[in-house]
C-alpha cells in the first residue's frame, strides 16, 4: 500500500483527528486546547509518518473517545482494549499497561481483591471504563454501579468497593482517612491505538509496525517519563508483530 494511500485510508479528511481521553490522567494531561501526555504525543508523530497535520478532539471520559469513533468525529483513539469495544475499533498491540485497583472502608471484612466478587457486594465505577466493561462482564455476584468517578459514587452511596485506575485511587486513599487500598490489583488495563474497523489490512499493519516501534525505541518510555507516569509501564513486545515497514518520518507531499 503507498504512503499515501495510508494517510487517505487513517485520515480521509486530510487531517488526523484523534480523540484525547482527557479524563485518564496516565494517558494525557492539561485542557481541551492545550493538551499534552503520551497520547498527544503518539498522535502527533503518526501525523508527523503520514505527512498530515492532527487536531487533538478531547473527551472527558472514554465512553465519549469510543462515541466519537462510532459516530465518525475522529479517526483514531486511545483506549484500553476491551471486546465490547472491539465490535467497533480495531486495535493495535497495546503501548502501555495500566493497574486496576479496589479501595474499601477502612472497617471493610474484604482483606484481598479476590474477596469482591460476593453477594451484597456494590462495585463503584466510572461509567464506561474499561474497568466498568471488565467487571460488568467477570463480576458474577458483586453489583456494578455507574458514575461519575468510582471513588465518587463508592463515596456518595456509600458503597463497599470502589475501582478505578492505580494512581487516582491511591491518592485518594491517602486523603480520606476511612478508606484503604485493597490489593493485589484485579486487572491490567492495556492501552492501545484504535481506529475504525473499515480501515484497510495494509494500514492495520503499518499501525502495529508504528506502535511496536515507539515501544522498541523508548519513545513511549520517554513520554511517559515527560508526564511524570510512574504509574504506567511500556507493554511488552506483541509476540505476534514482524517488522514490515520503516519508522523514518515520511513527507508524503
Amino acid at each position: 500500500m503507498r504512503d499515501m494511500d495510508l494517510a487517505a485510508d487513517l485520515a480521509p479528511t486530510g487531517t488526523l483527528r484523534a480523540a484525547i481521553n482527557l479524563g485518564n490522567p496516565v494517558l494525557a494531561q492539561g485542557t481541551p486546547d492545550a493538551p499534552s501526555g503520551v497520547t498527544v504525543e503518539i498522535a502527533d508523530e503518526l501525523g508527523a509518518r503520514l505527512g498530515v497535520p492532527v487536531t487533538p478532539v478531547c473527551f472527558p471520559a472514554a465512553r465519549q473517545s469510543f462515541e466519537a469513533m462510532v459516530t465518525g468525529r475522529a479517526d483514531i483513539c486511545f483506549l484500553a482494549v476491551d471486546p465490547a469495544r472491539a465490535t467497533a475499533v480495531a486495535f493495535t498491540p497495546p503501548y502501555a499497561v495500566i493497574e486496576g485497583v479496589y479501595a474499601v472502608r477502612v472497617d471493610s471484612p474484604l482483606t484481598a481483591a479476590g474477596d469482591v466478587d460476593r453477594p451484597g457486594i456494590r462495585v463503584g465505577v466510572k461509567e464506561g471504563s474499561a474497568y466498568d466493561l471488565f467487571l460488568s462482564r467477570t463480576l458474577t455476584q458483586a453489583r456494578v454501579v455507574r458514575g461519575d468517578e468510582g471513588v465518587s459514587v463508592f463515596t456518595d452511596q456509600q458503597l463497599e468497593v470502589a475501582a478505578g485506575i492505580r494512581r487516582p485511587v491511591e491518592e485518594f486513599v491517602a486523603t480520606h482517612q476511612g478508606a484503604r487500598l485493597l490489593e493485589p490489583r484485579f486487572m491490567q488495563i492495556r492501552q492501545a491505538v484504535g481506529v475504525p474497523r473499515r480501515a484497510r489490512p495494509e494500514s492495520l499493519h503499518f499501525l502495529r509496525d508504528f506502535v511496536e516501534e515507539l515501544k522498541a525505541d523508548g519513545f513511549v518510555a520517554d513520554a511517559l517519563r515527560r508526564a511524570g507516569r510512574s504509574d504506567a509501564t511500556v507493554a511488552p513486545p506483541d509476540t505476534g508483530w514482524c517488522h514490515r515497514e520503516s519508522a523514518e518520518p515520511r513527507n508524503l507531499s
